[in-house]
């Protein structure tokens, strides 16, 4: 059963697809107040009950004893004391009864944090839509909800192949010494990602030509390699005279706007930009329209980028700043009022006053960006998908987005920003991997290895064993970490053994994906959700169901050969290493597990079976026709 409460007149934000009437406010079922101008309700929580949900976010599976706040941030430092990440995904589920809140602006959910048996949710407006879904189980729950929202986009199938990328391979000379470096160690790869530096002065639709001379002709010789390029683009459209694309956002007003009617300019990566205010559909048609300078040179993916959107500096708080800095020049700052200079320039970037004073016109008023921060970036996603689907059809072009709304789902995936090589970060990963699921994006995964910092090579070795089953199988990281593609590590044969495994088992990975997304469906599910009668299933944060036959339980920690694994039901576990293949069937209980750096545990259901292929080098070149199939004793 699904009830939709409505308060005041919501903004549309196309999240749900078909809207069931109205109920009442006399029949919502928690106590609620108004607060502040805010909307506060609560609910009590049972000491065993968990609390699932809220999609990308920091901690837990259970979400209980912390405070979440729905709001896109740009912060890279994935700690357990954030309180938000990259995305807004409102959706929260405590045992099987579901709540949707469809709004777009902040909001918090304290899960037991100030009251243990208590989670207080407080919606910052008094404009939105609540969904209630009520089921017997999780699971319908959760299908309820996405049959709401509507069916997650499917990439195509090379999508799932691996993909190498750094910030930054800055001509086609480093990109073709990353596939030459993968082919000599005889790696498997399908795609290489351009970040910023590709651009000509960091100018989105653009190519430098110093760089990336004739680019059409380059990425033609890629692909007869069956190799994809990636390019990024960004959310900011640099402030140049002649420039086309910011000559046009200008002409036509597709700027967002401060109060007096000016565009709003930030300074991102190309210094003072323009944001197109994508909230409008004239704007996303525009600005989608624009990636056919890419598509026409034979590009066929891509990722958006700091679209929250983070801003570094505006000029009013870079002067400010400055400012403030000249004029305690020659003071003996003691510590106050040092680190009140401080705080002031490290506060230049994403600052709440500059978001404060963007605007965005909605059916023709203005609209302050703070009632709809977090569409911005769904709907910039949202302008490509819908320019792709138009363009080329569904299921022809990668698409995945950092930051995301809930809706965003049907047009693309997401990745989980940038994140750290920290052994913390793997299980961070595994546990955002099913409450993404719930809120619709199926496509998605951690950058393998860890974006910031120096990975060292045996926590690549495990994050890639992860990595292997999550849909999106990307190694990233920073400027000025250490190499992290796989064939720069001492012993790289370790590495082709788990990279040749992921391409083994794709036929499986990408029916199981296509499955979940056909019938609303996950493909990361908790154990609590197949055994919510078992207290140790329930309370397990560091394995997954995946799909029906399988569970997963990835090593973690550094310096171990191992791992305990509980089995809430026989199985068998396969250890998975190049073409080698090992099985152990194992009764229900826990298990010390030993898993070498180049292997891949698998734990299989009684009587269940799982296709393989052979390994190729690219998922062009996989025989999908004749099948291996190990099955569970």
């Amino acid at each position: 059963m699904i009830q939709r409460f409505t308060m005041g007149r919501p903004i549309e934000t196309d999240a749900v697809l078909s809207k069931p009437r109205s109920s009442d406010f006399s029949a919502f079922p928690y106590d609620h107040r108004i607060e502040n101008n805010a909307f506060v309700f609560t609910f009590g929580m049972e000491k065993d009950d968990i609390v699932y949900g809220l999609g990308e976010a920091p901690r837990g599976i259970n979400k209980r004893g912390w405070i979440y706040q729905s709001y896109c941030s740009d912060d890279p430092f994935h700690t357990e004391t954030k309180q938000s990440l990259y995305a807004a995904h409102n959706f929260l589920m405590l045992g099987s009864s579901g709540i949707f809140i469809d709004f777009p602006a902040r909001i918090v959910w304290d899960i037991g944090y100030t009251k243990a048996d208590t989670a207080e949710i407080r919606i910052d407006g008094q404009d939105f839509d609540i969904y209630l879904i009520t089921r017997d189980k999780p699971a319908d729950t959760v299908r309820e909800f996405r049959a709401l929202i509507g069916q997650s986009y499917i990439p195509p199938l090379w999508a799932f192949g691996f993909q190498q990328s750094r910030w930054s391979y800055h001509n086609s000379e480093a990109v073709d010494r990353v596939i030459a470096g993968y082919d000599a160690a005889d790696i498997p790869l399908d795609c290489v990602y351009l970040d910023i530096d590709y651009m000509e002065r960091y100018k989105d639709f653009t190519v430098s030509e110093t760089a990336f001379p004739d680019f059409a002709r380059y990425v033609a010789e890629k692909r007869a390699q069956n190799i994809h390029l990636i390019p990024i683009i960004d959310a900011g459209v640099k402030k140049e005279d002649g420039y086309s694309v910011y000559e046009e956002g200008r002409r036509n007003g597709y700027f967002c706007k401060t109060a007096d009617g000016a565009d709003f300019e930030g300074g991102v990566w190309p210094g003072i930009v323009g944001f197109p205010d994508f909230l409008r559909r004239e704007v996303r048609e525009w600005f989608g329209e624009k990636y056919r300078f890419l598509t026409d040179m034979g590009i066929d993916g891509f990722w958006n980028d700091m679209n929250e959107p983070a801003i570094f500096y505006s000029e009013k708080g870079l002067r400010n700043a400055l400012g403030k800095a000249a004029s305690l020049q020659g003071e003996n700052l003691d510590l106050s009022g040092f680190f009140a200079l401080k705080d002031t320039f490290l506060g230049l970037s994403n600052s709440q006053d500059d978001y404060a004073s963007i605007y965005h016109t909605i059916d023709g008023g203005q609209v302050n960006h703070q009632k709809v921060h977090n569409l911005y970036g769904a709907c910039m996603t949202r302008a490509a998908g819908e320019y792709f689907e138009q363009a080329f059809g569904k299921e022809k072009i990668l698409m995945f987005s950092r930051a995301s709304y809930i809706g965003a789902h049907r047009s693309s995936g997401i990745w989980f920003g940038d994140n750290h090589s920290w052994w913390s970060h793997i299980l961070l990963c595994l546990r955002m991997l099913p409450s993404a699921n719930m809120c619709g994006f199926l496509y998605c995964g951690a950058d393998l290895g860890g974006f910031n910092e120096n990975a060292t090579r045996d926590l690549v070795l495990r994050f890639l064993a992860l990595g292997v089953f999550t849909p999106l199988m990307r190694n990233h990281s920073a400027l000025g970490t250490r190499d992290q593609e796989c064939y720069s590590f001492e012993n790289p044969g370790d590495f082709r053994d788990i990279i040749q495994v992921r391409y083994r088992l794709i036929p499986y990975l990408y029916d199981t994906f296509r499955r979940a997304s056909e019938n609303n469906e996950m493909i990361f599910r908790p154990l609590s959700f197949d055994y919510p009668d078992d207290k140790i299933a329930r309370e397990c944060e560091t394995q997954l169901m995946l799909g029906e036959e399988c569970m997963i339980a990835p090593v973690y920690e550094q310096n171990v050969n191992g791992r305990y694994v509980y089995l809430p039901e026989d199985m068998t576990l396969f250890r998975l290493s190049g073409e080698n293949v090992s099985e152990t069937p194992l009764k229900k209980g826990v298990h010390y597990i030993e898993a070498a750096l180049n292997e891949v545990p698998l734990f299989v259901k009684k009587g269940a079976s799982v296709p393989l292929c052979r390994p190729a080098m690219r998922t062009a070149l996989l025989d999908l026709e004749h099948m291996e199939y190990i099955t569970a004793k």
